[in-house]
């Protein structure tokens, strides 16, 4: 069997920069173990897998995301280069899609150049921050913002100079588990910094990560009073992203590079 897969730098606009994913758009859904396979032969930390649903149906696609070891609930940098995928290579001739997915239905529009994802607000909660977090990070906080529905963690740090310098004990973040750890502040160029960690998942740091976006915009339109707000993730590829909080919905728009092509030879 032959699988069509594409590979695309997403929240850039050049080849190298953003974060890297893998789109395979499928006929029907493959086993999970095939699934998970295939990620881990892709080694990017996500491959987003598509399937084209019937006309009349609630989405126009199903999407689905894995890193090189386990099955994520949302993913921004995927959804963003399945789209562009979906835009430039399948022959869609809207400017519009939906995409049914483990965290409810998406959407994403084309504006011009950018690609706008309509991701959900996703609550979060204050809380003493985890012994394994101050351990693992100097200079943490003692209280940290918990994310149940992404299960990730958020700490705020003094400002940016702090997140381009951090440097986790990625062992000791690996035992979190699937949880993943969020480091942010406000930005000297832009609204709000952030870097993002999730060695229990299969990702030491994610060079872009568009779904954490779903907590850190609600966090500081509160923060900084204004809706409309440019974020930059300072990882060493680096990626921009242009976001607006609409309610329980949240706006996260990004540019993307299209890498390469081939397909995948499965047994």
């Amino acid at each position: 069997m032959m699988h069509p897969i594409f590979q695309v730098d997403a929240f850039t606009d050049r080849v190298f920069g953003g974060n890297p994913a893998a789109v395979m758009p499928l006929d029907n859904w493959l086993p999970d173990e095939a699934l998970r396979a295939l990620a881990m032969e892709n080694n990017l930390s996500e491959t987003a897998f598509l399937v084209r649903l019937q006309e009349g149906d609630d989405a126009d696609f199903h999407i689905r995301w894995f890193t090189p070891t386990v099955e994520v609930p949302l993913c921004g940098h995927a959804t963003l280069a399945s789209a562009w995928v979906i835009f430039n290579k399948l022959g869609w001739s809207g400017d519009r899609i939906s995409l049914r997915s483990k965290s409810g239905n998406l959407g994403v529009r084309r504006d011009n150049d950018w690609l706008v994802l309509d991701f959900p607000n996703l609550g979060f909660e204050e809380r003493e921050t985890p012994d394994i977090v101050r351990e693992a990070l100097e200079g943490a906080p003692e209280r940290a913002f918990y994310v149940p529905n992404d299960t990730n963690y958020m700490v705020v740090l003094e400002n940016e100079a702090a997140v381009r310098s951090a440097q986790p004990d990625i062992r000791k973040l690996k035992t979190l588990g699937n949880q993943g750890l969020i480091v942010t502040a406000r930005g000297e160029q832009c609204d709000f910094v952030s870097r993002y960690f999730a060695p229990g998942a299969g990702i030491d740091e994610d060079p872009v990560t568009g779904s954490i976006h779903s907590v850190l915009v609600p966090y500081w339109a509160s923060q900084l009073g204004k809706s409309a707000l440019e974020a930059r993730q300072l990882s060493a590829r680096g990626g921009v992203l242009r976001c607006e909080l609409k309610g329980d919905r949240v706006d996260i728009a990004g540019q993307a590079a299209f890498f390469m092509e081939g397909s995948v030879h499965l047994p």
